[in-house]
């Protein structure tokens, strides 16, 4: 790695989520993924993962490297490809429309939530109620709210609502934060709003 890259290295994430997030939704606007646009999309990803550690440039790289390993992206592997790039860059909305929670990387199945003891997080907008409501619910129930994606972070909070720039935004980067923590084997759950309001009973 050189000096420039270790020193500009969030600028440079930055700019390549930009350049993602714009690549994609090129590539959908039609409706369809062909192996020419696929080939193109997985030579930026190699460039790109020289001068990155993201783990949405890492995982999607995995992704296309595995579609294309037979030289052929078959009608399947185009459908899941549109399919992943579409929910990269948010459902389909109206303008001015949030996109759900729904489209984000939560953890399927999402599993029984422990309260007593574990830290909970809470990243874009609760259609619960304000941050600080929703912080005090964790509370009532025993939990212990953090301020920021650790180690010792047990579980992320979507909130129901997100913009569909959710990769870029300052919420975003808790997502980002999260899913490095995962791919280094950290038990760390990141599950919907509807999911926390359900299993602790909140009303």
């Amino acid at each position: 790695m050189n000096l420039f890259t270790k020193f500009n290295r969030k600028s440079i994430d930055d700019r390549q989520i930009d350049t993602l997030i714009g690549i994609s939704k090129g590539l959908v606007a039609d409706g369809k993924i062909n192996q020419s646009e696929t080939e193109f999309l997985l030579t930026w990803l190699i460039q790109s993962r020289l001068s990155t550690s993201n783990p949405v440039i890492i995982n999607l790289l995995s992704r296309v490297e595995s579609m294309l390993a037979d030289g052929v992206l078959d009608p399947d592997e185009s459908t899941q490809l549109l399919s992943l790039l579409q929910k990269f860059n948010g459902e389909p909305s109206e303008i001015g429309e949030l996109a759900k929670a729904t489209s984000l990387p939560i953890d399927h199945p999402q599993p029984p939530i422990t309260f007593e003891g574990m830290e909970f997080l809470f990243t874009g907008t609760c259609a619960y109620g304000t941050r600080k409501q929703c912080q005090a619910v964790i509370e009532t129930l025993g939990g212990i709210n953090a301020k920021d994606v650790t180690k010792n972070l047990n579980y992320l909070i979507l909130g129901t609502y997100v913009t569909d720039s959710w990769a870029h935004e300052t919420y975003g980067r808790k997502i980002e934060k999260a899913m490095g923590y995962r791919s280094e084997g950290v038990p760390l759950v990141i599950i919907t709003e509807d999911h926390w309001v359900n299993e602790g009973n909140i009303n």
